[in-house]
């Protein structure tokens, strides 16, 4: 795609992902225009591979943080650059190749029509998704249902979705949490609690094996107690928050 878009972009937080990342920005650049790659800290080969491609794409974008700091720290840079570039929605993307490229037009589309809503992504697993991770979705699921009273969170954990950059930008300005694996579900709870609704849009996921070029740097145990902690947190500001988010949700 050649037209730069200017209000919307691709962001791509990026740490040792292997080839696959050089598909994953191919296949983003060939459906929006601009793309951003932020390397958070990468110490594998894909740093240079990506600046290579840069050199001959003007609608590719790599901003290089000097060290591993997390998804959301990576998004917490890009937003930030990104809104000092004009830009106001963003389109968040992992860059192992699970997520559907070929959705980021309807995705984009949906935002532009409802710039106020932020588009989730509904996933769409395969046969061969693995049977802990999706029992792991199910339970955070439910938490964050419960955390915003069941007002529209279709999925708390996948990472492809729409944000409006402002709201998402002053919620990281100032809270100390959200930097690594809790990002996406503590997003979605935080800025539901600001009144921001959900579209939620159906897209498939797909998990790659080692042999097929993937590469994930999930830890069950570690990232599991990252999100038990981050949702006591929630729960704890949402008994706080109960009263006025029963008015709210009696309202709408």
């Amino acid at each position: 795609m050649d037209n730069i878009d200017p209000t919307h972009l691709v962001l791509i937080p990026s740490y040792n992902p292997g080839l696959k990342i050089i598909e994953t920005v191919r296949e983003a650049r060939t459906h929006w225009n601009p793309v951003w790659v932020v390397v958070d800290g990468s110490t594998d080969s894909s740093p240079v591979l990506l600046e290579a491609m840069a050199q001959e794409d003007t609608g590719l974008f790599i901003l290089k943080l000097d060290r591993n700091r997390g998804k959301g720290s990576a998004v917490h840079e890009g937003i930030r650059a990104a809104q000092q570039m004009g830009f106001t929605h963003v389109l968040t993307m992992d860059s192992d190749g699970q997520h559907p490229a070929r959705s980021i037009q309807l995705f984009m589309t949906l935002s532009k029509a409802s710039p106020e809503r932020m588009i989730l992504g509904l996933p769409i697993f395969a046969h061969d998704a693995p049977s802990l991770r999706v029992i792991g979705r199910r339970i955070s699921n439910w938490w964050a249902n419960l955390e915003t009273l069941w007002s529209g969170i279709g999925d708390s954990l996948f990472g492809f979705r729409v944000y409006p950059i402002e709201p998402l930008l002053d919620i990281l300005n100032h809270q100390p949490f959200m930097r690594r694996f809790d990002f996406d579900p503590e997003a979605v709870v935080r800025l539901r609690w600001r009144g921001i609704c959900a579209i939620n849009q159906p897209a498939s996921v797909r998990y790659f094996t080692p042999e097929e070029g993937g590469v994930t740097h999930f830890k069950y145990g570690r990232d599991n107690a990252l999100l038990t902690f981050m949702h006591a947190r929630l729960f704890v500001e949402f008994m706080i928050r109960l009263p006025l988010l029963c008015v709210r949700r009696c309202r709408s």
